[in-house]
């Protein structure tokens, strides 16, 4: 039991530290800065033709 808890322990700390990490690089690259542009830039996409539907087969009660 001791010996697995030896292993979990750096483990967990090394995964937290990489998370960390992860997050303080993308603070500092600008990745949060603008949530909802992505978010609207969906909308704005300039086609607004409407998508494909299933085709039709004969004998279908469609």
């Amino acid at each position: 039991m001791t010996g697995l808890l030896a292993w979990l322990v750096p483990v967990a700390l090394g995964m937290g530290l990489a998370g960390l990490l992860a997050f303080l690089w993308s603070m500092k690259s600008g990745q949060l800065e603008d949530l909802d542009g992505a978010a609207e830039r969906v909308l704005h996409q300039g086609s607004d033709a409407p998508l494909p539907g299933p085709e039709r087969r004969p004998g279908s009660r469609r």
